[in-house]
């Protein structure tokens, strides 16, 4: 089987060739962010504490290394993690680590109270749902899913240009980004990923190919150049966010860290944000509170891109 990058250079060699030669390619001496501060597990907590989705340690390399026999294919690790999320929902399934208070007490925030604690139940309860939807998936279910967002974002116009892209490498279920990564990169574009800070913000840092990725806190791999700080997503022309369900006017259900609206606020409002999300995660209606903030796209495997008004 052909590993995620092998399949995009193809695609790119196949059909994108044109596109690709009359990229400018940016100057990739640039640097990237981090994602920190990994959550302290309870005590006895079942499996999805171990959300740590870690790959093997030292595993960077080429990514099919780290975690791959087929495009998406999740470690061990990552199918018990999130079988197990089927039972406890959002818990320990944060954005990028550190999730909000109210997960950690499995109820409401200090001052949560009325229609904002509704949406917040109601979140959870949706996000328990889809991801033991998505880890009832096969890897075959996956990997094609993840070829065909792949193909799909690669033929978007803002993206063949090139530029500057905000992406991030997945884990687990989510939808397999490490081949779209790697086509966006062969083909010219400068590609920032993030990293995880302590207090669960965004810093951001180049990506440099699959060996420019390396292990970081909770075993997600992030990319070892230098940062670039949490505005350097301000810079970038598209950016692709990870998500557990969308709605058809563009808000965005996460993992319950708030990592990715504290990004999505600092992207200019003519800056194309697509969530990537599986077939039946693009829904009528995502429960909203004050702090959540739309994507302008999402894709998904049958659908392709949706840009919402």
């Amino acid at each position: 089987m052909q590993h995620p990058e092998q399949e995009a250079e193809i695609s790119i060699t196949n059909s994108a060739k044109s596109e690709a030669a009359a990229s400018a390619t940016p100057a990739k001496g640039d640097t990237q962010a981090t994602k920190g501060a990994p959550h302290t597990p309870k005590p006895q907590a079942p499996a999805p504490e171990a959300d740590a989705r870690t790959p093997k340690p030292g595993a960077s390399g080429a990514e099919g290394e780290v975690r791959e026999s087929g495009v998406g294919a999740p470690s061990t690790e990552d199918d018990a993690r999130e079988t197990a999320s089927g039972a406890e929902g959002d818990v320990r399934e944060p954005e990028f680590g550190a999730p909000k208070a109210e997960d950690d007490a499995r109820g409401l925030p200090g001052g949560v109270s009325g229609t904002q604690g509704v949406a917040h139940g109601a979140k959870r309860e949706l996000r328990r749902s889809l991801l033991a939807a998505r880890g009832g998936m096969s890897s075959d279910e996956r990997a094609a899913a993840a070829r065909s967002m792949r193909d799909a974002l690669l033929s978007v116009p803002e993206l063949e240009m090139g530029g500057t892209i905000a992406a991030y490498v997945s884990f687990g279920t989510e939808p397999d980004t490490r081949g779209l990564i790697f086509g966006l990169w062969k083909r010219g574009a400068y590609v920032l990923l993030p990293r995880l800070l302590p207090d669960g913000d965004l810093d951001w840092a180049s990506y440099e190919g699959p060996d420019s990725l390396v292990p970081g806190p909770m075993g997600l791999l992030e990319p070892a150049e230098p940062p670039r700080g949490p505005q350097a997503v301000a810079s970038a022309d598209v950016v692709l966010v990870p998500a557990v369900a969308i709605d058809r006017t563009g808000l965005r259900l996460g993992r319950g860290g708030g990592s990715y609206d504290r990004a999505l606020a600092r992207v200019g409002p003519a800056i194309l944000t697509i969530g990537l999300v599986y077939d039946r995660e693009l829904v009528d209606e995502v429960p909203a509170e004050p702090h959540d903030r739309r994507v302008r796209a999402a894709v998904t495997p049958e659908g392709g891109l949706l840009r919402f008004s």
